[in-house]
């Protein structure tokens, strides 16, 4: 039962409560004279509530963002009104596309002068109405707990997602006298047990069945369930874009992942199966190559869609049968389903694992770094609970294909695509488990976006291995520009800086890696350091992706035209 607090309180005070009450037990943020009487408040309970400073909104938008992914529970960031509020939404674009529970709070000009284009003055709720699940101004400190309440329920209900409360300041300095709202575990939709019963009626017509795991609100239990439903069941699962880590990926049912670093044969098995259980997944452009796998509205396979909001289940894909449920909940019930003794499809599912098992061989890769043989020595060398932190570029392609990610959570990268969000997920993931390895991977265009949260590492004593790739290039677009316009490249070409001499000037670990057999022993000392820890690994343009050169891409591309 909630308590009247026996004296009045600053709003500040009422919101760091609230975000206590919450289970909130770390604030990112770039600190903002809009929110002092919160920062105020901190600074008292800074034994129970952790404020992380970063040097850019986008960087602690970011963490925060890692913080759901790997917690299930809302990440919380603080920020600035105008300036601070746009850089920080980057990351509650992540958040939405990425299904990963998040509360932005933002500082807001007074109330008394709202609406006069005030210095740094946004209308903030129409700015992220199209970014966010919920959206509210509180013009009442009183109002706080609730509002901080439901921007909790609204972050992890259905479908997770992020949420975004406005704090005018001169609000959060005002006084009342309020009670704090308990925590609530949130109301997760089941599955009917006539759904079940048809799900397993339309596996058992099935010969070529494949499930698609992904999308957000998966808990270590949920995906370890649905590992054993995969097993128990023989059913061959693909990982929807950046999900590996749902399924622990040396299960013999694994068969790979969808998105950019697909492999073909996966993509051929996705078109030439009879039924495909989506489990989590929204089924986007990416996941399907572009609604080419799976068509819409009416797949030519059998489908059976699983997403905890119905509003989401029929809107792009018609399914033979839809199932509102969260992810544990429907991980548990399918664990418990006996399959029959005989299955159709077990050879079916041996040749989507052999290929993929023929998808981890490297193919030859240009230049005197061999990044097939840089990620095996990564392999033989993190643990089993590693963190693998990404950002968005071709570079991601080889963590994304030759990496076995065996526990969730073990993964944290953008589903949206986002540069730069690879340090500063690495920083979220360290200071929730100090103990676990955590590498961030990030190409030379990406990292340079949010480079500055090394003064971050440093200042909390945080320490990933960071990994730059480095081609001189934004090679993502290069590769699109070569595709499209061969020999026509314009403003992909970087200016970079030694990146091992930059981190030195943070005290990080350093080294330049320029060839192969140079890379595993910086890799040992960089694990080893105890502190920071960043290789500069210098790669061939040439090696455009994990499958071809950009020369290869120019000349077929010249010979189309």
């Amino acid at each position: 039962m909630s308590q009247l607090s026996p004296a009045p309180r600053t709003g500040g005070e009422i919101l760091a409560d609230a975000l206590l009450a919450q289970g909130a037990d770390t604030v990112t943020c770039v600190p903002g004279e809009s929110f002092l009487p919160f920062l105020d408040a901190a600074w008292d309970r800074r034994d129970r509530l952790k404020v992380l400073a970063f040097r850019h909104e986008g960087g602690a938008a970011y963490a925060a963002e890692a913080h759901g992914k790997l917690t299930g529970r809302p990440g919380v960031c603080i920020v600035g009104r105008g300036p601070g509020a746009t850089h920080a939404s980057v990351g509650v674009h992540t958040a939405f596309q990425d299904s990963t529970p998040m509360v932005l709070l933002i500082g807001q000009v007074d109330r008394p002068i709202r609406g006069r284009e005030a210095f740094q003055e946004v209308e903030l709720a129409q700015m992220f109405r199209p970014l966010a699940k919920r959206v509210e101004e509180i013009t009442s400190p009183d109002r706080l707990p609730e509002a901080v309440a439901r921007a909790f329920a609204a972050a992890m209900g259905g479908r997770p997602g992020p949420a975004v409360l406005i704090l005018p300041e001169d609000m959060l300095a005002e006084r009342a006298s309020v009670a704090d709202v308990e925590r609530l575990p949130p109301a997760l939709p089941h599955p009917g047990p006539c759904r079940l019963d048809k799900m397993v009626e339309l596996l058992a017509k099935a010969r070529r069945p494949l499930m698609l795991v992904g999308g957000g609100g998966w808990t270590p239990e949920a995906a370890r369930l649905i590992t054993a439903f995969a097993e128990g069941w023989s059913l061959p699962v693909a990982a929807c874009f950046r999900r590996q880590d749902i399924v622990d990926n040396e299960s013999a049912c694994y068969g790979g992942e969808l998105g950019y670093s697909m492999a073909p044969s996966l993509g051929a098995r996705v078109r030439e199966a009879d039924l495909i259980l989506a489990v989590g997944t929204r089924l986007g452009d990416i996941d399907t190559a572009g609604y080419s796998l799976i068509e819409a509205p009416n797949p030519k396979q059998i489908l059976i869609h699983v997403f905890p909001e119905a509003e989401e289940l029929g809107r792009v894909f018609r399914p033979d049968l839809a199932i509102v449920s969260a992810m544990l909940p429907f991980a548990r019930r399918a664990s418990q389903l006996a399959a029959p003794a005989a299955l159709p499809w077990t050879d079916w599912t041996r040749a989507v694992r052999g290929d993929h098992l023929a998808n981890r061989v490297p193919n030859s890769c240009p230049g005197a770094l061999d990044m097939g043989q840089v990620m095996a020595e990564i392999e033989a060398r993190l643990p089993e609970d590693a963190i693998i932190c990404t950002g968005a570029g071709n570079y991601t392609g080889w963590p994304q294909r030759f990496h076995r990610f065996r526990r969730y959570p073990g993964q944290l990268a953008p589903a949206n695509g986002s540069m730069g969000y690879g340090l500063p997920a690495a920083l979220a993931a360290k200071a929730l488990y100090p103990d676990r390895a955590v590498v961030a991977f990030a190409g030379d265009g990406c990292f340079l976006m949010t480079a500055q949260e090394l003064a971050t590492a440093k200042l909390h004593g945080l320490s990933p291995v960071v990994l730059v790739v480095d081609n001189g290039m934004y090679g993502t677009i290069r590769m699109h520009q070569e595709a499209s316009h061969p020999g026509r490249t314009l403003a992909t070409d970087l200016a970079n800086p030694d990146f091992a001499a930059l981190a030195a000037a943070y005290d990080a670990w350093t080294a330049r890696v320029e060839r192969t057999e140079d890379f595993a022993p910086a890799f040992d000392q960089a694990l080893a350091a105890g502190r920071l820890a960043l290789l500069h690994l210098v790669l061939d343009p040439e090696a455009i992706t994990t499958r071809t050169t950009l020369t290869a891409i120019r000349d077929k591309a010249q010979n189309k035209g």
